[in-house]
């Protein structure tokens, strides 16, 4: 790590060159993030489009797996793109990545459906994520090392805050497009067409990127260094093979961005399919109570970066992990109250039981959706997990037949392939609601927000983005201070990339695994709540404080 220094010249303003720089690198990754959101936001039509040989249910497992590869092959990006950047430099590397994420964003646009060119469809399709996860975990590293170069000492919080608002920018923008696409379109035409429409609008976005970050220079630290000959030869060895700096970053993994990934992903992504799968709350009413609160909460990335400026990254950072981890449970409990209550009083009111041979019944833990369950058992608990219906299991007689008990009254399951209609009718008779329930909120319009219980539903999910901020919005610096400029773009990619794109990226997925597999829909939140305690833990003894460290060495 670079050495101390006490030059803080926080009162002087922002020069018109740094908001350049600043702009410049920001708007490029909202792009790149609003590239990489697109088909998370639309996977359910792209599986229908590209995975149309198969089963319905196949066809959204496939084009989930799809979304996911693009979390997966992040950290080998950032291996691929950190390299490049510590070798040749920052500005080219991500104007590579860019050009990268955009093309193969226009293309997935222009490629033809499965009905059309068969299994070729597909195969290209998961082509394109892998290129986009790819540059993805090339960009994030340059645009926060080239901003963080550019900066003041004193002020890299503040100044690389704006890289931290591009994630979620990206993702606003992706719902906004989206939602105004679907309106003006109608869902049939939309479902039908009219999904290419924001992929085939983005190369404008991206040309509008490519011309500002060519008129860029060089990071005048890595230029300097550059000049002297004094940049690494072997970045990957430097960074990896080394154990005083390969500690660094095991730290940083462990006590900083790990954390960091799984409250970043509750906040925004969990939280949307908490509404969507799990309250059956309608796509577009989801939609529009996440960009509200994303709306209401962005600005305080850089509050909370320009905080860490004055008191510090480490506290900012494990307080929000330890905040976050004590109030995840009450706060989605409160979202339940307020967005589906007839859901919640059944949950409270309504015993559901499952009574099996236990030699008939396996595990439900399904995190990438590729298992297939065969016996009655497992597929009337997964059933039940699909209509978030709070169940217990308890063991029947050898050779027992699979029986559910809802409030006493025992229900025979004897279909092993699909859901017992029987069971859906006591469901219902019980008190569970359906999608569409008239006890469900529902947003006819982006402006209807004064509803009560639409406006607390907002307020909760605008906490969670609060939490978000305060783990998100100082991390750029602290990664970037913790290396030294020769390694600096490969040694903090590839903890950033691992601690977002695998324990944030597959949180969605794993926590409603375990939702299926324990029968409780608040289950699934002990995998962020676990991770983030982890992090405050590592990052209390471990991680170092880094605000007033001279990252020109």
């Amino acid at each position: 790590m670079a050495t101390m220094t006490t030059t803080t010249p926080r009162g002087r303003g922002m020069t018109k060159d740094e908001r350049f720089v600043i702009l410049a690198s920001s708007l490029g990754t909202v792009f790149e993030w609003y590239d990489f959101y697109l088909y998370g936001s639309l996977a359910a039509i792209i599986g229908a489009q590209f995975f149309s040989a198969y089963p319905p249910a196949t066809r959204d497992i496939f084009a989930l797996l799809a979304f996911a590869a693009g979390f997966l092959v992040r950290p080998f990006g950032a291996l691929v793109f950190g390299r490049v950047g510590d070798l040749v430099g920052r500005k080219y590397t991500f104007l590579v990545t860019i050009l990268i994420m955009g093309m193969s964003t226009f293309i997935v646009g222009l490629l033809p459906n499965a009905a059309t060119i068969g299994i070729a469809a597909p195969i290209i399709l998961i082509g394109l994520r892998l290129l986009q996860g790819l540059a993805l975990g090339g960009e994030y590293g340059g645009a926060a090392t080239y901003v963080a170069e550019h900066s003041p000492p004193g002020k890299r919080g503040y100044y690389t805050s704006f890289i931290q608002t591009t994630a979620t920018l990206g993702l606003f923008l992706s719902l906004l497009v989206i939602l105004f696409t679907r309106t003006v379109l109608g869902e049939a035409e939309f479902a039908a067409w009219g999904w290419r429409i924001p992929f085939l609008v983005s190369v404008l976005l991206l040309a509008v990127s490519v011309v500002i970050r060519l008129k860029l220079n060089e990071s005048p630290i890595f230029q300097r260094m550059k000049d002297e000959g004094k940049t690494s030869k072997a970045p990957l060895t430097e960074a990896f093979a080394n154990w005083s700096n390969a500690k660094i970053v095991l730290i940083a993994l462990l006590g900083g961005v790990m954390g960091q990934g799984v409250v970043w992903y509750t906040g925004q992504f969990y939280a949307l399919f908490f509404l969507q799968s799990i309250l059956k709350v309608d796509g577009y009413t989801s939609n529009l109570l996440i960009a509200w609160s994303l709306l209401l909460g962005t600005g305080f990335f850089i509050v909370f970066g320009a905080l860490s400026d004055r008191i510090g990254r480490k506290p900012i950072i494990l307080a929000g992990c330890l905040i976050a981890a004590l109030t995840f449970f009450p706060i989605f409990r409160m979202i339940t109250t307020n967005a589906n209550p007839a859901l919640e009083t059944a949950i409270e009111t309504v015993r559901v039981e499952v009574v099996a041979d236990p030699r008939g019944c396996g595990d439900l833990f399904n995190p990438v959706g590729t298992r297939v369950f065969s016996n009655a058992c497992d597929i009337a608990r997964a059933f039940l997990a699909q209509s978030s219906v709070k169940y217990s299991w308890a063991a029947g007689a050898a050779g027992s037949g699979v029986r559910v008990v809802i409030n006493g009254k025992e229900i025979p399951y004897t279909d092993a392939k699909t859901s017992n209609p029987a069971i859906t009718a006591a469901l219902a008779e019980a008190g569970y609601p359906k999608a569409g329930h008239a006890d469900i909120i529902k947003m006819k319009h982006p402006f209807d927000i004064f509803q009560p219980r639409v406006a607390a539903t907002i307020g909760l999910l605008f906490i969670l983005v609060i939490f978000v901020t305060m783990v998100y919005g100082p991390i750029a610096a602290m990664l970037v201070e913790l290396f030294p400029t020769r390694i600096r773009y490969t040694s903090m990619s590839l903890p950033y990339h691992i601690g977002n794109g695998w324990f944030g990226g597959l949180l969605p997925a794993t926590s409603f695994a375990i939702v299926a597999s324990t029968g409780d829909i608040y289950a699934g939140l002990w995998y962020p709540v676990i991770f983030a305690l982890i992090t405050v833990v590592v990052g209390f003894f471990f991680l170092p404080e880094t605000k007033d460290v001279d990252i020109t060495k």
